[in-house]
């Protein structure tokens, strides 16, 4: 028989069974359809979170504070304590200190309500100094940021975040007009360009000002006396781990800390925020992979079940072939044919679901969904492979039918 009566000859067995070949298809449809969108969404987390990670600013070391443990026994989370101060800041900042350590923005932060006229928004303060800019690679969209003397001179001056200042000013420019906070009135000398959100943060939701304002006017507390974090641009990605060292010894020391387990600080470099996060998303997304693939293998049980139904249905077809002349070579390569069809149809048609969910899915939820050309090809090779490995055994059984016993049966 040739290839060309045999392709004819599957595609009328897979028509003239519709509603059975068009059910077997969806199940492998939809098998493909969930690995694809399970890597889409796995990828595209990862690069959510590097770009999260990537408007931090480049080779970037973040130092937070350690631990508060209260009178009872209860121990905060890293980043409770006050442990972290604006002199550590300045030392780090020392090339014979830190010669790897380029630029040094210490930044403590609170929530303030501002007033402009009759208009008030709650926001996040920030009170860093002017390499803030530089190191968080940030620009500015309209007016300046404000500069080291009128950090030395304690300014009054705020640099407005884009969504800070829609909700304070509306379309109107911010420049030069003045807010309240905290009863202190500060002139608005920028506004940042936009940044999007980190996470559930939002980067553009941000009143920045010059640190020593900050801590001499605005914030109360241990706010006014403590940095919350300090960031620290190193000089190259081969400098990360010099950098890291040096930022080490340097804090230990100045904190009287002989036992580096003991130190009451967090060094995180962006590499491992990265690495921490998509090692996350991976297990999450081979977890969920795993489950589709289960989708996947019940669908293939679906073919075979399929086959093994239309050998039944066909032996006396079978006996027939058998009996004019065909090989069990001819019968078997007949009823793959078939098989892999089915799988080759489920898999475009998973694709196409794929495809379509990538497109959809990104306005339902905020995480984007990236189409995996490798996956999506993978996918179309794996759903005929599953044609083949399922269509075998009843194949091989249609082939090993006796053309008198096949012809005998009713």
């Amino acid at each position: 028989m040739r290839w060309r009566d045999t392709l004819g000859s599957g595609v009328e067995a897979i028509i003239g069974h519709g509603l059975r070949s068009l059910l077997t298809i969806l199940g492998i449809m939809i098998g493909i359809a969930a690995v694809i969108l399970t890597v889409g969404l796995g990828e595209g987390a990862q690069s959510s979170v590097n770009s999260a990670i990537s408007a931090l600013g480049s080779n970037l070391l973040v130092v937070t504070p350690g631990s508060t443990t209260s009178s009872s026994g209860v121990r905060g989370g890293f980043g409770t304590a006050s442990t972290l101060t604006l002199a550590d800041a300045d030392a780090l900042g020392s090339k014979k200190v830190a010669p790897n350590v380029i630029a040094v923005a210490p930044q403590a932060e609170t929530v303030e309500v501002l007033t402009a006229g009759s208009t008030n928004w709650t926001t996040t303060m920030v009170g860093t100094t002017a390499s803030w800019l530089t190191v968080r690679d940030r620009q500015v969209q309209e007016g300046g940021f404000f500069t080291r003397p009128e950090v030395s001179g304690a300014d009054d001056v705020v640099v407005l975040g884009s969504t800070t200042a829609s909700e304070l000013f509306g379309a109107e420019s911010p420049i030069d007009q003045t807010i309240t906070a905290n009863g202190v009135t500060l002139t608005v000398i920028g506004e940042l360009t936009t940044a999007g959100s980190s996470g559930s943060t939002n980067l553009d939701d941000m009143a920045i000002v010059p640190i020593t304002t900050a801590q001499q006017q605005v914030f109360t507390g241990t706010f006014a006396t403590s940095v919350s974090t300090i960031y620290c641009e190193a000089s190259s990605a081969a400098g990360l781990s010099g950098a890291y060292q040096e930022i080490d010894d340097e804090l230990l020391s100045a904190h009287h800390i002989v036992e580096p387990s003991a130190a009451d600080f967090t060094i995180t470099s962006q590499t491992t925020i990265a690495s921490t996060a998509n090692s996350v998303n991976r297990t999450l997304t081979d977890l969920l992979a795993g489950v589709a693939g289960i989708s996947l293998l019940v669908g293939g049980i679906g073919v075979m079940n399929i086959m093994l139904v239309s050998v039944t249905e066909r032996v006396r077809e079978i006996g027939l072939r058998k009996a004019l002349g065909a090989a069990p070579t001819d019968i078997r390569r007949q009823f793959l044919v078939e098989a892999s069809s089915l799988g080759l149809l489920g898999g475009i048609g998973g694709v196409l679901v794929g495809f379509i969910g990538t497109v959809v899915l990104p306005h339902l939820q905020s995480n984007p969904v990236s189409l995996s050309i490798p996956a999506t090809i993978g996918a179309v090779f794996v759903a005929i492979a599953i044609g083949l490995t399922f269509g075998v055994y009843p194949a091989t059984r249609a082939a090993r039918l006796s053309p008198i016993d096949a012809l005998r049966s009713e």
